[in-house]
């Protein structure tokens, strides 16, 4: 008799901490990640105080597929798709005319960073909250990116309301994702 994935790894308590406006700590694709209910704005703001992080910097926000990413973006580019579904790293895409999130998620003119993440536990996660998630680096703005759960500070872990335990244990070094977006020949720009 097979078990579902998703009970392998607890989603109750840091579903019932997003969905009562809380902040968890959580492994993204990438790294480690302060996430929230990224249509929540005092959600959102609670971040921003914990990271003391300028409100001229938006958030990156992660969706748990397609189907969610157009319920927030009105117009995918049939490349962006493509690129989606093969690339192989953590892919960031910066997308035009975003509706739905939070404020301080959207940068100037309508853009937001948003990405699918190719971590099961991280899918599984959004797809139960039902929404998209702030995926942050678990930092104080300016200080280094924690590259496994051993390198988060004691000042957020004490500023979450939930530490999520998947992946505590591992040890393996990640790296931030990439951004792109679509220029305006409709070429991939590479950010970072």
């Amino acid at each position: 008799m097979a078990i579902a994935m998703t009970q392998l790894y607890d989603l109750e308590q840091p579903v019932s901490v997003l969905r009562a406006g809380g902040l968890i700590l959580y492994p993204t694709d990438s790294i480690w990640g302060i996430g929230c209910d990224a249509t929540d704005d005092v959600a959102v703001l609670n971040v921003f105080h914990l990271k003391q992080r300028p409100f001229h910097k938006p958030l990156v926000s992660l969706v748990s597929d397609i189907d969610m990413l157009k319920r927030y973006v009105p117009k995918i580019h049939p490349r962006i798709e493509t690129l989606l579904a093969h690339h192989e790293r953590p892919l960031t895409i910066i997308y035009e005319n975003v509706r739905g999130l939070a404020p301080l998620v959207v940068g100037k003119g309508g853009t937001a960073a948003i990405r699918l993440p190719q971590d099961r536990y991280c899918r599984d996660l959004i797809r139960q909250f039902g929404k998209p998630l702030v995926a942050t680096s678990a930092n104080v703005s300016d200080r280094p990116f924690p590259a496994h759960f051993g390198e988060v500070t004691s000042d957020i872990i004490q500023g979450v309301d939930h530490v999520c335990k998947h992946r505590q244990w591992d040890k393996r070094k990640f790296e931030p994702s990439v951004i792109a977006r679509l220029g305006a020949n409709e070429e991939l720009e590479f950010l970072r």
